[in-house]
């Protein structure tokens, strides 16, 4: 919004005043002196921040879209980054090449820069807590799902989840089970720990992926899954 103009205060008069001092003689000397004239400087234009250019990824060897989104913390993960390059990357988001060059984010608009503010020293502001990162494999996957797990009372434990995942998916996260009676019902088992769709869906983990494929989703799921009907998945020891 353009800022209102300010009334300039007219131009004040210069005084003068004499100061008489006798002298020798009976001189007298009077000195004039000048009163200054302010006027108010006329407040400039905010200025205006530039468009900040979108980041960019270009994908290596090993990469995944769930891995790239988890490494840049993208807001609305992998989905909303394959809708953002779906020209690029074709109609299967499992399909990505080393090579191709990916939009993360998009370009936000001009806004105008605010003034800063000094703070008064005495006034310091407290640091945000770290975020705890996590590897993108297999052990940090259990591990983020354990801490989410421990803020919703889920049971469960590093070995329980990893040996059941060993046996059901082999640590593949892209695991499908095309065969068995939930897949010739339509709901195959899918994931880490090969939960078919009506399971995730009512067994997801609040602040988690809803992508059933999603590792931490996955192991959660099943975990909250486990813990309601076997107390917990360290009490699975075969299919379940």
């Amino acid at each position: 919004m353009p800022a209102k103009g300010k009334h300039r205060r007219p131009k004040s008069r210069s005084l003068t005043r004499g100061i008489a001092a006798a002298g020798t003689g009976g001189a007298v000397l009077v000195l004039p002196v000048l009163g200054a004239t302010a006027a108010h400087a006329a407040q400039a234009p905010a200025a205006v921040k530039p468009a900040a250019a979108p980041n960019t990824h270009v994908v290596v060897a090993g990469d995944s879209l769930s891995k790239i989104a988890r490494e840049h913390s993208l807001s609305g993960g992998w989905k909303k980054l394959y809708e953002d390059n779906r020209s690029v990357l074709g109609d299967d988001p499992k399909l990505i090449h080393p090579g191709l060059k990916l939009t993360l984010g998009k370009k936000n608009a001009a806004e105008p820069a605010k003034k800063a503010t000094a703070s008064p020293a005495s006034v310091k502001t407290a640091a945000a807590p770290a975020k705890k990162s996590y590897s993108d494999n297999l052990d940090g996957w259990i591990r983020e799902s354990l801490d989410i797990m421990a803020q919703h009372g889920i049971p469960g434990t590093y070995e329980g989840i990893h040996r059941n995942v060993m046996r059901e998916s082999s640590g593949n996260p892209w695991a499908i089970n095309n065969w068995d009676s939930n897949a010739v019902a339509g709901t195959p088992s899918k994931g880490l720990l090969q939960v078919i769709a009506p399971t995730f869906e009512a067994y997801h983990v609040p602040g988690t992926s809803t992508d059933s494929y999603d590792p931490v989703a996955n192991i959660t799921a099943a975990c909250n899954y486990a813990a309601d009907r076997y107390g917990s998945i360290d009490n699975v020891n075969g299919p379940y």
